[in-house]
């Protein structure tokens, strides 16, 4: 797939798979505006390779912590960790609202700043969202995620919707669980691990690269007639 010519907003491009989007982009011809609450992943990221050093550094490597004084949009989109779980009887009030921020209010806020661009600009575009399995299945413990992941799917529906006449596509990625240094830290344990694979036809969990590769697929043209549809990457989980 090529994205020459093309420009493109990856937000959480310091860590996992936004950074592996973020390169991948920008090996495949595109400009990549990265976004990240942490300058020194941004720095590193620029030192992927040629590709990135063109497009990423300077203005276009946006660096945004809650508190930077850089907007009250980036200010609201970067609230902290997306990594919440939470029991439903555990009481955990913060929990939730920093899942709320992150799964869901950040992707708005973002989405409004972006569109709002692109249709005052005539230009049409992909707009795809990191879901992920929980908002199709219920999972123990996970009360909070599920929801705010569920909300998240609604929201892209919603959007594709709305956005649609302006030749703007939504669409959501929902991936199992993925392969990243925290996906590695979380399910290091056989025991913990095994109780999921199990439940997953193909056995295995998804790797970086499953997501990333699915996602250019629904930025790019070869999925021009999709839109507001999720995209399972979770080996059959949700058959099993």
């Amino acid at each position: 797939l090529s994205f020459r010519g093309r420009r493109a907003l990856v937000t959480g491009a310091g860590k996992g798979i936004g950074r592996a989007v973020a390169v991948a982009l920008s090996r495949a011809g595109a400009c990549v505006t990265a976004l990240s609450r942490t300058a020194a992943d941004l720095e590193s990221l620029t030192r992927e390779g040629p590709a990135l050093q063109r497009c990423v550094p300077g203005p276009a490597a946006v660096c945004a912590r809650p508190c930077s004084g850089e907007g009250p949009a980036l200010q609201r989109c970067v609230p902290g960790s997306a990594a919440v779980r939470a029991r439903l009887c555990s009481g955990e009030g913060p929990a939730l609202q920093r899942s709320l921020d992150v799964n869901f209010g950040a992707v708005l806020h973002v989405s409004q700043i972006v569109a709002r661009q692109m249709i005052a600009q005539g230009l049409p575009g992909a707009i795809v969202n990191v879901s992920s399995q929980a908002s199709k299945r219920a999972l123990r413990d996970h009360a909070v995620y599920c929801s705010t992941k569920s909300a998240l799917d609604m929201l892209s529906k919603v959007m594709a919707m709305e956005l649609g006449p302006h030749k703007i596509r939504v669409n959501t990625v929902n991936p199992t669980v993925v392969m990243t240094d925290m996906g590695r830290i979380n399910w290091s344990d056989p025991q913990k691990s095994a109780a999921m694979i199990n439940r997953i036809p193909l056995g295995k969990f998804a790797e970086v690269d499953d997501v990333v590769n699915s996602i250019l697929f629904l930025l790019s043209d070869k999925s021009a007639m999709t839109t507001g549809s999720s995209l399972m990457i979770d080996g059959g989980f949700l058959v099993s």
